[in-house]
Order: C-alpha cells, then sequence, then structure tokens
C-alpha cells in the first residue's frame, strides 16, 4: 500500500497596518471568499479522504477581522460605496485595481467583466483617470459586482443569491452589492469553522506555521545564508535573534489552541524553511514533526536525488520515508515533500483536463509506490506532497473543482492507495538524520529572502529596529514596549523579503516595499526615538524581472528551414524568453523532459511566424512524438498542430466545430536545430487590425507537458502594411 501525505498551505502576508488598522491589501479577503472555505468543505465528499491543512496563524487573524465585518480595506469600501457617489480619485482607483484576476479563467468567462475590462485597455492610453472617466455610473456599479462576484467560491454559485446575480449579468443595483455583502460574509465566517469541522470528523489534520510566517533560520542567525552561498556578500548587520524564532513558533501555538481546541502537533516551517538551530526550537514548542523539501534531504544525506525521462525517482527508497532529525540535543520527525509530484499541481496540471491530470498524478504514485518497495524490500512508501492551497486554483477550470474533484476521488478508491494526515505518516519513523543541511523548499537556500542588495538593505534595518527595541530608553512604558515588539515581529515576516530584488515583481511592489518600512518607522515612534531617514525611502533598486512577453517591433524576414540562417531574420520578432521564468519550464526540466527554451513571434503582412528553441534539437523531439500547438482564444475554436512524421514537418490550421476539430487550412513549419511556423492570416480569417490571443504548447501521448505563456495568453494585433513605418526604431 502507497501511502499519500497531502498537506495544503494557506498563507497570505500579513497587509494590515497595525497604527492606522487599515489593511493595504484586499487578497485575504477575496481568496477567503473563492478558495479558504472551499478547500476544508470540498473533502466532506469524499469520507474516505485524509489531508492535512496548514493554516499560518497572521492570515488566520486577518480572516477573522473579515469575518466580523471589522477589517478596514480599502478595496472592500469602494466596491460597496454608492457609484454616484465616488470621487473621480476613488473612480480611478477602482478602475486600476479591480481587474486583478487571472484574465482567461476568471474575467474572460464573464462577458460583461470582460467587456469592461476590454474598455479599460482602450482607455488606458491616456492614463488611467482618463480611463476612469470613460465609465459611467452603471459601468461602474457593474465593476463593483463583478470584482467580487468573479471570487466567490464555485461552491456558493448555487445560492440563489449568486445565482441570480451571475445570470442577470449586468445593470446592477446597489441592492445587488449589498445582498453581495451578504454572500461575502456568509462564506468569510464558515471558514475557520469548516476546517474545525474536518478535523472532528478527523478527515483532517490542521498544522501551524510561525506566527508571523518568518524564515526561521534567518531569524536565528542570518550568517546561515553562507552554508549554502559561502561568497556571497551579508547584510551590513547580522541578525541574530533565536529567541524571536522561538516568540513565533509559541504565539502560534497559543493562538491554533484556542481557535481549535488543541494544541497542533505539525509545524510547516515557513517557506520549508529548516536548520539544526530550528529543531530543538520546534521540538522545545511541542512540535512531534515538520516538513521540508527533498532537496534539503538530499543535501543533508549527500545524495543526490534523480529522476529518469518520465520525472520517476530513481532513489525512492530515500525519499518515501518519515526521518527522526537530531540536532542540538533534540529531535523530531521530518518528511520531506516530493517536488515534483507537488509541482506538477501547482505549475502543470491547469491546463490538462480534470479527469487526465488525477489520472497522470495517481499513476505517478504508483509508480512511486512499486519502486519503493522494489528498493526497500517491501516497506510501504510514505509520499508527502506538499504546497500552497489557494494560489493555483485562479488558473484551473471552474477555481480547480473538478481537479480536486478528480484528484480526491482517485486518491480514494484506486486499489493500492490511501491517503494519511501527516502525524499518521510520521508514524513510526526510525530512520535518523544527524543534523539537517539549512535551507528552504525554494532551491535548497535562502538567496530569495536575502540574496539581493535589497534584500540586504531590508535585513539590516530590521537589525537596528531590534536593537532599538532592546534599549527603548525610560520613556518607553510597558503598552509602548508590546507595540514596538508586535510591529518587529510583524516586519521579521517572509514576504517583505520575497518581493525585494530582481527574482519576483508584482504590481503592488511598492505597497509591500512601504508597508515594511511602515512597520518598522512604527517600532521607533512606539519608543519616541528618531525614525531613521532611510526608512523614508525605498528600499527597491534592483529592476523588477522581465516581462514575459516583449512586443514585435518590425517585420520579421523568415527563411522557414529550422535554422538560425541569419542574425537578421528574426530581428524584429517578439520573445518570450523562458529562462527568466520559474514556471512550466523549470518543472519540465525537473521531470526530465526536453524544456522550451525560448520562444519568439512575429509577422510580414500576411502571416504569423513562431519560433521554438528548445534544450534538445526540435528535430529529434518532433521525430520522437513531440507536437507544438498554438492555441487561439482569438479566433476562438482555432489550433495549429505542428507535427513531424518521415522527416516532413507540417503545421495545420484546424477549428472545432460540433465537438471535432476539422481543418481550415495548411500553415507550413520546418525543423531541424530550431522550429519556425508559419501560419497565414487569411487562414485565421484575421484581417489587418484584428487581435489575436494564443498559447503556444507542447503536447505528448495526449497529454500537455508545457504551455507559454504559463497563465496569460500572448495578444497581439494584425499589422497594417504600414506597421514598419510607425514601428521604426534607430
Amino acid at each position: 500500500m502507497t501511502r499519500v501525505a497531502l498537506l495544503w498551505h494557506m498563507h497570505q502576508p500579513f497587509y494590515q497596518d497595525l497604527t492606522s488598522g487599515d489593511h493595504i491589501l484586499p487578497w485575504v479577503r477575496l481568496h477567503g471568499l473563492k478558495d479558504y472555505y472551499g478547500m476544508a468543505a470540498l473533502v466532506r465528499e469524499f469520507p474516505a479522504l485524509r489531508v492535512t491543512f496548514n493554516l499560518v496563524p497572521s492570515l488566520l487573524v486577518q480572516l477573522e477581522a473579515f469575518a466580523a465585518d471589522g477589517a478596514s480595506e480599502r478595496t472592500l469600501a469602494l466596491g460597496l460605496k454608492p457609484a454616484a457617489q465616488l470621487s473621480a480619485e476613488e473612480r480611478t482607483y477602482l478602475v486600476a485595481e479591480a481587474f486583478h484576476a487571472n484574465r482567461w479563467r476568471m474575467i474572460d468567462p464573464y462577458p460583461r467583466y470582460a467587456e469592461l475590462l476590454r474598455k479599460r485597455e482602450e482607455h488606458n492610453g491616456n492614463g488611467a483617470a482618463a480611463a476612469a472617466r470613460a465609465f459611467t455610473e452603471g459601468e461602474l456599479r457593474d465593476l463593483q459586482v463583478w470584482a467580487k462576484l468573479a471570487w466567490v467560491d464555485p461552491l456558493y454559485r448555487s445560492d440563489d443569491r449568486v445565482r441570480r446575480l451571475v445570470d442577470r449579468g449586468r445593470n446592477f443595483s446597489e441592492d445587488d452589492k449589498l445582498a453581495l455583502r451578504e454572500v461575502e460574509l456568509d462564506v468569510l465566517r464558515a471558514v475557520i469553522p469548516e476546517y474545525a469541522a474536518a478535523a472532528a470528523r478527523g478527515q483532517a489534520e490542521i498544522s501551524t506555521s510561525p506566527f508571523y510566517h518568518p524564515i526561521l533560520p534567518l531569524l536565528c542567525d542570518t550568517d546561515v545564508h553562507a552554508r549554502a552561498h559561502p561568497h556571497q556578500r551579508a547584510p551590513r548587520q547580522r541578525f541574530r535573534h533565536p529567541e524571536d524564532a522561538a516568540e513565533q513558533l509559541r504565539r502560534a501555538v497559543a493562538y491554533h489552541t484556542a481557535t481549535f481546541g488543541a494544541p497542533p502537533a505539525g509545524l510547516w516551517p515557513s517557506e520549508g524553511s529548516v536548520s539544526d538551530e530550528v529543531v530543538p526550537l520546534a521540538a522545545d514548542a511541542g512540535f512531534a514533526w515538520m516538513a521540508t523539501d527533498e532537496m534539503i534531504l538530499a543535501r543533508s544525506l549527500g545524495q543526490a536525488l534523480t529522476r529518469d525521462g518520465h520525472g520517476h525517482l530513481q532513489q525512492p527508497e530515500i525519499l518515501y520515508r518519515p526521518y527522526i532529525v537530531r540536532a542540538g540535543g533534540r529531535e523530531i520527525t521530518c518528511l520531506f515533500r516530493d517536488h515534483v509530484l507537488s509541482d506538477l499541481i501547482g505549475f502543470t496540471y491547469a491546463s490538462w483536463d480534470a479527469e487526465a491530470a488525477a489520472g497522470d498524478f495517481v499513476e505517478r504514485l504508483l509508480e512511486a509506490g512499486r519502486r519503493y518497495v522494489h528498493r526497500s524490500g517491501g516497506e510501504e512508501a510514505v509520499i508527502p506532497v506538499i504546497l500552497d492551497g489557494e494560489n493555483a486554483w485562479e488558473h484551473f477550470a471552474d477555481g480547480g473543482r473538478p481537479f480536486l474533484r478528480a484528484l480526491y476521488r482517485a486518491l480514494t478508491t484506486t486499489p493500492g492507495i490511501t491517503t494519511v494526515t501527516m502525524s499518521e505518516a510520521c508514524a513510526g519513523a526510525s530512520t535518523v538524520l544527524n543534523g539537517i543541511f539549512p535551507g528552504s523548499w525554494i532551491n535548497g537556500d535562502f538567496y530569495i529572502w536575502i540574496g539581493h542588495p535589497d534584500d540586504h538593505r531590508a535585513w539590516g534595518q530590521l537589525a537596528e529596529a531590534r536593537q532599538a527595541l532592546d534599549s527603548p530608553g525610560p520613556a518607553a512604558d510597558a503598552a509602548a514596549l508590546a507595540r514596538a515588539r508586535e510591529e518587529v515581529l510583524v516586519a521579521e515576516g517572509s514576504d517583505w523579503f520575497w518581493w525585494y530584488g530582481d527574482d519576483h515583481s508584482s504590481a503592488h511592489d511598492l505597497e509591500f516595499d512601504d508597508l515594511f518600512r511602515r512597520h518598522l518607522r512604527n517600532v521607533y515612534r512606539a519608543l519616541d526615538k528618531p525614525v531613521p531617514e532611510d526608512l523614508f525611502v525605498t528600499n527597491i533598486t534592483t529592476e523588477p524581472p522581465r516581462a514575459a512577453a516583449e512586443p514585435p517591433t518590425g517585420f520579421v524576414r523568415v527563411t522557414l528551414d529550422g535554422e538560425v540562417t541569419s542574425y537578421f531574420e528574426w530581428l524584429g520578432a517578439g520573445a518570450v524568453d523562458l529562462r527568466a521564468i520559474s514556471g512550466s519550464m523549470h518543472q519540465m526540466a525537473e521531470t526530465g523532459e526536453a524544456a522550451t527554451r525560448l520562444l519568439l513571434f512575429g509577422f510580414d503582412a500576411e502571416r504569423l511566424f513562431l519560433r521554438l528553441d528548445f534544450q534538445k534539437r526540435a528535430a529529434d523531439l518532433l521525430e520522437g512524438g513531440l507536437e507544438v500547438q498554438v492555441q487561439f482564444l482569438t479566433p476562438a475554436d482555432t489550433r495549429v498542430r505542428a507535427v513531424s512524421e518521415s522527416g516532413q514537418t507540417t503545421a495545420d490550421v484546424e477549428q472545432r466545430s460540433g465537438g471535432e476539430w476539422r481543418s481550415r487550412g495548411t500553415g507550413a513549419a520546418a525543423a531541424n536545430r530550431i522550429l519556425e511556423v508559419q501560419i497565414p492570416f487569411s487562414d485565421l480569417e484575421a484581417a489587418a487590425g484584428a487581435p489575436l490571443a494564443f498559447f503556444v504548447s507542447l503536447h505528448r501521448d495526449g497529454r500537455e507537458l508545457e504551455r507559454h505563456p504559463a497563465h496569460r495568453p500572448l495578444e497581439l494585433s494584425v499589422p497594417a502594411p504600414e506597421f514598419e513605418d510607425y514601428n521604426w526604431k534607430a
């Protein structure tokens, strides 16, 4: 029997400014509306399922505030304000912020919401204020509704209040907004009770993380980063406060106990971050188990974990078992997640058919179990699968519910597989690991949180504020010290450092940066000390990562031969540099498939051109059964299939009608070192100025391996003949 330990980790940053009480960003509320309730409620449908939910205390504190209708948050307030009373500045903010959702899955399926987004795009060229002025009062009211309605949990879609709004689609009233607010509060109030009920039924174990989600090893000693990167520069001041790490754990246990009626048995250290110093802290806090990533196990053992060409682990007897980790005179049981299996759910299956994805996943589990039995001499495998429980679902159809149902059905009905909680998976651990390599579930190190100059600046500021707390001066009374202490603990959270540097970026980088520095400024103010000037200046000095797509700048002049014929043939093309993206390209490299390295797209006046560079020779991959598809959202139900057979590469344009794909035209393709594809605009029935939106995907044996871009289509317009005249540049 193969035992599968599935853990869903629920986490959002702590968005509240403790001084003003305002929640700066809406994601706790929106994910509470869309994900957190349904993830727990769904397990009711599968009584045999056993699963672990990891709930970060600082997330639950914010959820409780929103559920009690006691949280102040600007997007929420503007969404409820009568549309006729919105000021010009409020209209601008609303139109700018109301579309932060997955366009393909959460906006385009709703005609009115998509229509409003197109209107903003049409007017955005003149600035945000001009775009907002273009919206009528009725359109603003519809936008207020859809910006929330699109986030409603799929399990609540049958609620009469929700169904009526979705069916009507437009021309909403102020009363409709209030009815939707009632739904929102109903969902938010049901979140924590639903997890408690799942635990009471014995279906779910609830574990926790450090209270404000800090990277515990870095709180213990920032110099631990040098273990993986010995020659890298360090922050201007060393941060070394293991007592803070211990307090973050104690607070988590106390909050969890008060909320769920019993202390947690297990700990998911923030970002899977562990070190030898963390082991005694976790054990002293009462935890029986913790978990992290397979790369940490490999580095701890000094032995590589490798996979074959299908992504199957070649050392299953090493990974698929619990370990007893001993360090600092204490011990704790530890599980190490299967990185590839976890990331298949998080990054790859979103574009698959739900049943096919669940089937593929279960087959991989069965094969892993068979290999473990063979290599271990008959023992049962314990396969930990650990990933975020909210962030992936906006990229899945219907909020991920069809996939989760298919997955849970397969896990509970497939002979040879049983699901277990993490505590059950850890029972009977006997293999001892003397010490654990310091690192996280991302690359097995802490580079994300301390590797960049922006990170160094922030850690230096945190260290100085922490020193101020240790020498408060006579003016600070007990209440002031408590306020300053809380601000420091919040600032120790991982999320501020996640967004610094050039490896991650979002539309709200400046808000994260400002909120981090605001917490530190509040420390000095609470202690009645001068605020350092650098806390009034942004820490963001490095460039954000490149945009996923750079648009074409001129016509391309391609020789269709599957070779880089000259430097100039693709000179005007748009580009998607997949080496800069940590999505599916990274995943397929993990599983042994040949990943796409570069995608170029361009056109002349009559044809769309695509070029794909792979890690291996394109002709070999296509002759080996790889199929490349260009899947168009606009024009709808259109695709192009590039395949090779007997040395001949073809590109057929197909249209779906009545559920079947029928030939619509013939493009052309050539595969040699690279793959080049050309598609006549006439076959797409797209004249000059017509919009195009498409993904490029790789398939083998009927299953999708990669999709680029991962979550949003490439969008362009068919060029007019004078395109180059308008876009010429020296």
